[in-house]
């Protein structure tokens, strides 16, 4: 699902996003003094786990991150890197001004032909399977290294990112606080690659019901609180349809 514009669209959606975090619970942060929080590198991270799904895992924090500050993962759309999504999407300023910290998963083609992620697959987006639990494994692995809020981690993606953005956030709600959704698709929407193109470009004519059981579905026995929920979708998309 590669949008053509995408560096310029990397910028808004990234906006979008924090906008959305904030709604979800950042806004208990306090914005950071000009100058107070120093610049980091984006750095790969191996070893942070069994892996099984495959994926690259990149981080990206202010190198002078306190303790106890949030966490956010941001997941690329079809085509992009971690390191095209760090560079053209701005979450470095918003790190930056915000003080948390970034983790970046990267997938590849040896997973998807487009580099996307597999917001469609039941074996590799439900919880404890392929991709979903890589990326959780990465969140347990920088928590413990910046010494993270737990009760504040977030998730965002963009495209097939958010495809698999909105399967964490009913996955693990009992890691994510909240996300924001951007040009994505409900979560488990599809569970084969051939009923993928159906939920990007149709209605599935499905009830609020239907759609809140899939969600339901995968966390069975949760019952605790739910994320809360940002989704942004723009009307013109030809990529992702708005249905």
């Amino acid at each position: 699902m590669p949008h053509t514009t995408w560096r310029g669209f990397l910028r808004r959606t990234a906006q979008a996003a924090v906008l959305g975090l904030l709604t979800a619970g950042l806004t208990a942060l306090t914005p950071l003094a000009a100058g107070a929080a120093a610049a980091g590198t984006l750095q790969q991270v191996t070893g942070f786990g069994s892996n099984p799904g495959n994926l690259a895992m990149y981080e990206y924090a202010p190198s002078d991150l306190p303790t106890g500050a949030p966490l956010v993962v941001a997941l690329h759309g079809c085509s992009q890197s971690a390191s095209d999504y760090h560079t053209h999407s701005g979450w470095q300023k918003f790190a930056d001004q915000w003080g948390f910290a970034v983790v970046y998963p990267q997938t590849s083609t040896a997973n998807n032909s487009l580099s996307c992620f597999s917001w469609f697959d039941s074996t590799k987006d439900t919880r404890g399977k392929g991709e979903a639990a890589s990326i959780v494994q990465m969140v347990d692995t920088a928590a413990a290294q910046y010494g993270s809020d737990r009760g504040r981690v977030f998730v965002t993606g963009l495209s097939a990112g958010g495809g698999m953005t909105a399967d964490l956030l009913a996955d693990y709600p009992d890691v994510f606080a909240g996300g924001s959704v951007d040009s994505g698709l409900p979560a488990q929407c599809a569970t084969t690659l051939t009923a993928a193109s159906g939920c990007q470009y149709g209605s599935q004519n499905l009830t609020p019901k239907q759609w809140g059981d899939k969600v339901r579905n995968s966390a069975p026995g949760h019952s605790g609180p739910w994320p809360r929920v940002a989704v942004w979708q723009g009307t013109a998309d030809t990529t992702v349809t708005p249905v």
